[in-house]
């Protein structure tokens, strides 16, 4: 039989997303995603991790969810609510602990809990769009929350839910990073956290926390999150994805259990990758405090190194606040410039970066930002990139005049 011009096309459901494209492979200078140092994996421990706990419990993979319940491998849960105790200020146990398949899975638990078409949620200007877009697939209405360079402005807020009220609306919950904001790469300073707080009390609305940069901090720590200050009115979610390893797709959320069991019920995958959680309790359960400062000691050298190159190549013609941890360094050019223009000239060359306007609420306000990734590439492709970018910028805008103090 024929079947040559046979097709599936118009059985396609509606609202589908454009077809992927085959991965082709990484370009020279590769500055988007959440990729992290491929150096730092530690590759030879996570073989004796993964050794250790298969000799031990490794009959348990025949079994659904170890057959230990869909919240996760314990040791690893309880890891989780003793890691959030030392440097998060939460007090939580095992129990409080749901595992995920990456923090992107507890973003889609929650706004499943929570979001129906019609509902307002407000968001951070600026902000991951991941969490955009799936509140925005859900049908909500998306409100953007004033920022500045230590992030949401409490004050702007209060007269954004003053006006809501008004018109009788009250936000479903308010998203935020607060710690190592993405991409601006801030920290929330506590007394706005504290005036935060007492909005979401006063207006009735719960604060949806996502700290999944949380462990990548420089130097000093950061002030207690959101859910350490007022667990029942705050949902937490966190990743090992930027810690250890993007490939290992484990998350986690804590909540009050009267949330915490309706996301359990939502989770309907079969588990978590069981493998993955058992190999990362083993190793964290005594690594943990090394690893985040080695990991971090590295990152900071990358991020200087891109700061120092974004300075010489772009010069005053770009505006950036180095952040507190992380792996974005988040840029503005001059207003007159729209970074979605030097997109595919980039590509030509080589070069890919994240366009301000697909992480933002309000793309056509965030069209002279740029967001770029300095954990994966080396230091020296990361003074190359820049150097590529800022000829690209220029080619297309005239901007930067000037590069390493010579006129372009």
């Amino acid at each position: 039989m024929n079947d040559v011009s046979f097709g599936y096309g118009h059985l396609f459901t509606n609202a589908l997303p454009a077809a992927g494209p085959r991965f082709g492979g990484f370009p020279p200078f590769y500055f988007v995603g959440g990729n992290n140092d491929p150096e730092q994996v530690p590759c030879a421990a996570l073989a004796e991790a993964a050794d250790a706990v298969i000799r031990r419990e490794g009959h348990r993979l025949a079994i659904y969810n170890l057959g230990m319940g869909p919240q996760g491998y314990p040791p690893l849960r309880a890891f989780v609510a003793d890691k959030l105790s030392r440097h998060r200020g939460i007090s939580a146990t095992a129990d409080d602990v749901l595992i995920t398949t990456g923090s992107g899975q507890g973003i889609d638990l929650v706004s499943a809990l929570l979001v129906q078409p019609g509902d307002t949620v407000l968001i951070e200007e600026f902000c991951y769009q991941g969490a955009i877009n799936r509140f925005r697939k859900l049908g909500a209405k998306v409100l953007a929350v004033k920022l500045d360079d230590e992030g949401i402005v409490p004050e702007a807020l209060g007269a954004q839910l003053a006006a809501l009220k008004a018109q009788g609306v009250t936000p479903k919950f308010l998203y935020t990073i607060p710690t190592i904001q993405n991409p601006t790469g801030s920290i929330l300073p506590l007394d706005r956290r504290h005036a935060i707080l007492a909005l979401a009390r006063e207006y009735g609305m719960p604060i949806f926390e996502d700290e999944c940069y949380a462990d990548l901090l420089w130097q000093g720590g950061a002030p207690a999150a959101f859910y350490g200050l007022a667990p029942r009115q705050v949902i937490h979610i966190g990743s090992f994805s930027k810690s250890l390893a993007p490939a290992l797709r484990v998350g986690y959320a804590v909540a009050d259990w009267s949330v915490l069991g309706r996301l359990i019920a939502g989770k309907t995958d079969g588990g978590t990758g069981a493998l993955d959680q058992m190999v990362i309790a083993e190793y964290f359960s005594g690594h943990f405090d090394a690893h985040i400062a080695a990991l971090s000691k590295v990152l900071e050298d990358k991020l200087d190194c891109m700061v120092e190159a974004v300075e010489r190549e772009f010069g005053s013609s770009v505006h950036m606040v180095r952040p507190a941890g992380g792996i974005f360094l988040w840029l503005k050019l001059p207003d007159s410039v729209d970074v979605t223009t030097l997109v595919k000239p980039a590509a030509d060359a080589g070069l890919v970066f994240n366009a301000g306007p697909d992480w933002a609420c309000n793309g056509s306000e965030a069209k002279p930002y740029l967001r770029l990734c300095f954990a994966m590439p080396s230091k020296e492709t990361i003074r190359a990139g820049v150097k590529a970018l800022a000829k690209v910028c220029h080619d297309v805008t005239g901007i930067p005049a000037f590069g390493d103090n010579v006129r372009r």
